[in-house]
């Protein structure tokens, strides 16, 4: 079987995409063939594509770190023909065929079932980024963090991750501060549920180790100074969750903030979260996030435009989610 995918190249050290016809023989192993419907590029995928980390281990490859879609062929049980499914992270865009296809084959302890109401159009319109931002949510949440603790900011606000951050957590009854570079976008980002909006330049500079007290939590995908800032800024017994490097992979900072206010700094992995983590994650989603919120977010492109898209999602350029229709 023959179908359309976007294929990486690499020639020296440049990274080049082109869309091809490609095999359904050629497919990396797996227990699970799906009909992919779509995908989605994050700041990941535009790490990877433009080689600014060496995210693809193995050339060529297809890109793309996550999909959904309906179940094709599968020797495991639990996955029959017809199943809506959806994969985040594993070893997709490593080592592993990805989502920028028609067709994918995945092995079955990577795939989640998709929970009802949503659709496979809608987890990718929440994708890896949405599903890491429920993770950071779960996070604060396991911190001890609640509405009646205080606000919660949200950095990299206009991003994929911090979009559906804000919806989740206004949603769950928090008060948001929402930070970002695109000041432009305020009335998006209120529309979202924030509360509140800052510039970032308050905290990508080099501050104090300690500063007055603002929020009792955060979900930061920036990193560096800002995440520094963010430290310490936040309230005594507050949470801090930290999945992105937008700003850089340093913590130039100090460890007054955890010594003196007790605060708590939490990782988020989207790749290797164990599966039961995962499911959670996704149940919550289809509790807990506004569709229509979520619509509000999205853009939606085709294969050829992927490459074009993951470089401006770098460039800190595009608003929210966009969502990758492998067969537009």
């Amino acid at each position: 079987m023959q179908f359309k995918a976007l294929l990486a190249t690499k020639n020296n050290d440049t990274i080049s995409t082109s869309v091809v016809d490609f095999s359904e023989a050629d497919l990396s192993p797996g227990d699970v063939t799906v009909a992919v419907e779509y995908s989605t590029v994050n700041y990941k995928d535009g790490l990877a594509l433009t080689g600014r980390m060496p995210i693809i281990q193995s050339f060529p490859l297809i890109p793309g770190i996550d999909f959904s879609g309906t179940v094709l062929k599968s020797t495991n049980p639990e996955f029959s023909v017809g199943d809506s499914v959806l994969v985040n992270g594993w070893a997709l865009s490593h080592d592993h065929h990805g989502g920028y296809a028609q067709v994918a084959r995945v092995k079955s302890e990577w795939l989640v079932k998709i929970p009802k109401p949503l659709s496979t159009r809608d987890v990718m319109a929440i994708g890896t980024a949405g599903y890491t931002a429920m993770l950071s949510v779960l996070a604060l949440e396991h911190g001890g963090l609640t509405p009646d603790s205080g606000d919660v900011l949200v950095t990299g606000a206009s991003g994929g991750v911090g979009s559906i951050a804000i919806a989740i957590l206004s949603g769950l009854g928090y008060r948001v501060i929402a930070s970002t570079g695109r000041l432009e976008e305020t009335d998006y980002l209120k529309k979202l549920g924030a509360a509140e909006v800052i510039d970032r330049q308050e905290l990508s500079v080099v501050g104090d180790p300690v500063a007055n007290e603002r929020w009792a939590g955060a979900v930061d995908s920036v990193g560096s100074n800002t995440l520094v800032n963010v430290l310490a800024q936040t309230k005594y017994r507050g949470v801090v969750t930290t999945c992105g490097i937008a700003q850089g992979a340093d913590l130039p900072g100090s460890v007054l903030p955890f010594v003196l206010r007790n605060v708590t700094l939490a990782g988020i992995d989207s790749v290797n979260a164990p599966q039961t983590l995962r499911q959670q994650a996704w149940d919550r989603l289809a509790k807990d996030l506004d569709l229509n919120k979520l619509n509000s977010t999205i853009t939606t492109i085709g294969l050829s435009q992927v490459d074009e898209v993951s470089r401006l999602v770098l460039e800190g350029k595009i608003r929210g989610r966009t969502l990758v229709d492998v067969n537009a």
